[in-house]
């Protein structure tokens, strides 16, 4: 059986860190306001560039076929999200009167993968799909505010990193982390 449905592309997955304890330490219809809020926000930076899979709880995972990834745009765009997402926490802190305790961490990854549909449901299978949320579950980062891009991606994108040395830091086995703020 072949699978003419495998394209090459990027896995982004937008990810808060503090989730479970901001979840325990916030009233339900709070939090699920907040948390949509913050969702929303995402969403409306990215603009369409990346499609939808799916939404769990605190992550977003997107994908974008795209066969020429481009290191410079992928990388202008998680800032532009997770300075959005910051300015809605202020926002949403200062209106509710409350500390939100969130912060952001991006997984870049690049791969083949296939897509296939379930009633109204499109869902991303193959090994570059596990491996984008294994990279999630990491103990890599210094701090909670990062984006991690995986070997795969750097290797593939069209342009290399441009960014500060002191804000990266390489992991041999894994990628690059870009660090949003600098490392003390």
């Amino acid at each position: 059986m072949k699978n003419t449905n495998i394209q090459e592309g990027i896995i982004l997955i937008p990810d808060f860190s503090g989730f479970t304890e901001f979840v325990f330490n916030t009233k339900l219809y709070t939090g699920e306001y907040i948390v949509r809020q913050l969702l929303s926000t995402l969403i409306d930076v990215n603009d369409q560039y990346f499609e939808i899979s799916e939404i769990e709880g605190d992550a977003i995972l997107f994908y974008r076929y795209d066969e020429n990834p481009s290191y410079e745009s992928i990388s202008d765009m998680l800032w532009k999200m997770r300075n959005a997402f910051n300015r809605k926490i202020k926002e949403l802190s200062k209106s509710l009167s409350t500390k939100i305790d969130l912060s952001l961490k991006f997984i870049v990854h690049y791969g083949a993968f296939s897509q296939y549909n379930i009633g109204n449901f499109r869902k991303l299978y193959g090994k570059t799909i596990v491996e984008a949320h294994q990279m999630l579950k990491n103990g890599l980062a210094e701090q909670p505010s990062y984006a991690l891009y995986s070997n795969s991606f750097l290797e593939n994108s069209n342009n290399q990193e441009t960014e500060s040395d002191k804000d990266q830091h390489r992991l041999s086995e894994v990628g690059m982390i870009h660090y949003f703020e600098s490392l003390n």
